[in-house]
C-alpha cells in the first residue's frame, strides 16, 4: 500500500440459541492498477446462509459493475440490488431470513466509499472527533414508507419497533416473506481520507446497541497502534456493558 494502512477485525458470539450469525470481510486486493481495501459486515438474521452467501459475491458483483470507476455510487446502487434479486431467487437454497450489511471500499488509500442496509454501522475519526458515515435503517424512521407499501411496524412482541412485527431494521438484503415491504436500497457516503484521518470502525448493532460512535472512537484509540488489538478491545467493551447480541467489529488504522 501507499499508505501505511492496518486493519483488523474481531467478532463474538452472542447468547442467543443458535449458530453465529455475523459474517466479516476484510481484505487489500489489486483491481486493474488500482489499490483496493474491502471491508464488510453482513449481520443475518434467521440465516447464516445469506450473510454467507454475501461475503462471496457482493463485492465482486460490485467490481463487476462497468461503471463502478466513474459512477462509484451508482454501481454500488445497482450491485446491491442485483445481490438482493439473486438472494431472493435462491430463497429455497438459502433459506427464509436476511442480512443486514455495511460495506467499504477504500480506493488508492485517497477515499472511503461506504454502503449500508439495516443498522450495522461505519464510523471514521477525524483529529479525535467521530462521524458516522453509515444510516441506521430503523423501522420508526421509515414507517411511513413501510404502510405505503402496505406493511406496519409494530413494537408488539417486545418494545423494539418491528416490521410487520418481525423484523427490527427496515431495509436488509433477502426476507423474501416481507420483502414486498422492506427496502434493500443502500445509503452510500464517500469520505476523502486526509492526514487528520485516523481509523474507522465497522461494526454490528452488537457494538451500537450500548456505546454512542464517540465512545467507540474515544475506546479504540487507546490501543490504536494496534488495529486488530482495537477491534478486540472494542468487542470486550460491548460485552463489559451488557451486549448480549454477536458482535463484529472491524477497525482499519489510516
Amino acid at each position: 500500500m501507499s499508505k501505511q494502512i492496518t486493519h483488523g477485525y474481531h467478532l463474538v458470539k452472542g447468547k442467543a440459541h443458535h449458530a453465529m450469525e455475523d459474517y466479516v470481510v476484510a481484505k487489500f486486493k489489486e483491481v486493474d492498477e488500482n489499490e483496493l481495501g474491502l471491508f464488510a459486515i453482513f449481520d443475518g438474521h434467521l440465516s447464516h446462509e445469506i450473510p454467507d452467501y454475501l461475503c462471496s459475491h457482493l463485492f465482486d458483483n460490485i467490481l463487476n459493475e462497468p461503471d463502478f470507476w466513474s459512477e462509484p455510487e451508482k454501481a454500488i446502487r445497482r450491485a446491491y440490488r442485483i445481490t438482493d434479486t439473486k438472494i431472493l431467487d435462491k430463497a429455497v437454497d438459502l433459506g427464509k431470513g436476511g442480512s443486514t450489511a455495511v460495506t467499504a471500499i477504500l480506493i488508492n488509500c485517497q477515499k472511503l466509499i461506504v454502503a449500508n442496509v439495516g443498522d450495522s454501522r461505519a464510523v471514521i475519526c477525524k483529529n479525535g472527533v467521530a462521524k458516522q458515515l453509515s444510516v441506521d435503517h430503523e423501522p420508526n424512521m421509515e414507517k411511513e414508507i413501510i404502510e405505503n407499501r402496505g406493511g406496519f411496524v409494530s413494537n408488539f412482541p417486545g418494545d423494539v419497533p418491528r416490521v410487520d412485527g418481525q423484523l427490527a431494521v427496515a431495509r436488509a438484503f433477502g426476507d423474501k416473506s416481507i420483502k414486498v415491504h422492506l427496502s434493500s436500497e443502500p445509503d452510500v457516503a464517500m469520505e476523502k481520507i486526509y492526514d487528520d484521518t485516523e481509523f474507522a470502525i465497522l461494526a454490528s448493532d452488537g457494538l451500537w446497541k450500548v456505546m454512542t460512535n464517540q465512545e467507540a472512537v474515544d475506546s479504540a484509540r487507546h490501543v490504536i497502534k494496534d488495529a486488530r488489538s482495537a477491534a478486540k478491545h472494542l468487542t470486550e467493551e460491548a460485552l463489559a456493558r451488557g451486549s448480549t447480541d454477536d458482535i463484529s467489529v472491524i477497525v482499519v488504522k489510516f
